[in-house]
């Protein structure tokens, strides 16, 4: 007797007018509802525009720069036409160090210059950290952690900072970097740079934006400059060593002289004292004159190195105000409450259909 194999399932064959019906009539059913869609709606619309009402506003202030190296200015007009073909040529015959490239983006964003920034003043008896902490409601939040029950506060220029300071100034740091601080370049072919500072404090948004480019302008000026600054600042000390000297030798060689007018002309030895001061003399003001020029020669290498950040646009009162509108709010509302309801009603058809064949 031979045994049958069962025949295969049928599956039927994809169609895109089958699918397109099976949809509309979803739709079709999920408008069954009408009076439970209007309800979830309005209910949906009234919670957005209650979360519009209850949103907390921020502030953004916005500042342009522009870096101005001497170096770059020889090969701007390269890179420039480079830039247009999507080649990025920063790196070749311009500005090196700290200011090469897509290096001030990063610099600015640094969590030492952020940190150095915190704890400057925002009025007479807070600092910006101090402020940050009370805006975003983080000072209650940090209470566990105080180990006398009081607010954690935090010292001007971070001067004697605890290690719970340091901590908490690292907490707020990452959460400034999380989006409330940003800097883009507005156009690769040019060296303008863009910064914005969102917060919910429209004075702590201005006060960090502007105190920001202060110390990332410190920063890069110091850094570029540091070895001919030191050089300059050796040639310097050096010279006031030999001036001081020089005058010295001087006084001694006048005083020579007038005591030669005295002297019997029979005794060499005060001569050859004031032919020993007048050499000393020549060679001092021989070795002060070359270290003179060298620092001159020095201080024009230090300006031209010197590179200049100049700020194009800074940021004004008021600041632009960034507030949830109500009419997206609602919309939103309408939406998810729409995508919810008809959701559920999708999901819930088979228990619905099988009740109502009973």
């Amino acid at each position: 007797m031979s045994q049958q194999n069962p025949p295969y399932p049928y599956e039927p064959e994809f169609s895109l007018k089958k699918l397109f019906q099976d949809r509309a009539g979803d739709v079709a059913y999920i408008f069954s509802f009408r009076k439970a869609l209007a309800l979830v709606l309005i209910i949906g619309g009234l919670l957005g525009a209650l979360t519009a009402w209850f949103w907390t506003p921020t502030y953004t202030a916005r500042l342009t720069f522009v870096v101005d190296d001497s170096k770059s200015s020889a090969s701007g007009g390269l890179s420039a036409l480079a830039g247009q073909f999507g080649f990025n040529l920063d790196g070749i015959g311009g500005a090196s160090g700290v200011l090469a490239g897509d290096n001030v983006e990063e610099l600015i964003k640094s969590h030492k210059l952020i940190k150095e920034t915190l704890v400057t003043a925002y009025d007479s008896t807070q600092t910006l950290a101090d402020r940050y902490a009370a805006v975003n409601k983080l000072d209650k939040k940090w209470l566990k952690y105080s180990p006398d029950g009081k607010i954690v506060r935090f010292p001007l220029g971070g001067k004697g900072n605890t290690r719970l300071q340091d901590s908490l100034l690292h907490e707020m740091t990452i959460l400034i970097l999380g989006g409330e601080f940003g800097i883009s370049k507005t156009d690769k072919k040019l060296s303008f740079f863009e910064v914005n500072a969102t917060m919910k404090d429209e004075k702590l948004a201005f006060l960090f934006c502007n105190r920001m480019i202060k110390q990332a302008t410190d920063f890069f000026i110091s850094t570029k400059t540091k070895r001919l600054r030191n050089n300059v600042e050796r040639l310097q000390q050096r010279a006031d060593s030999i001036g001081a000297l020089l005058n010295k030798k001087t006084y001694a060689l006048s005083s020579a002289n007038q005591s030669l007018l005295d002297v019997n002309p029979a005794y060499t030895q005060a001569n050859a004292n004031v032919d020993i001061k007048e050499r000393d003399k020549i060679v001092l003001s021989t070795v002060f004159s070359e270290t003179v020029k060298s620092l001159e020669s020095s201080k024009t290498m230090l300006a031209q190195e010197t590179p200049t950040v100049q700020i194009v646009d800074e940021p004004e009162y008021p600041l632009k105000k960034n507030r949830l509108k109500y009419s997206v709010a609602i919309l939103a509302g309408f939406i998810i409450s729409g995508i919810l309801f008809s959701f559920y009603i999708l999901l819930t058809r088979k228990k619905r259909e099988a009740k109502s064949g009973k």
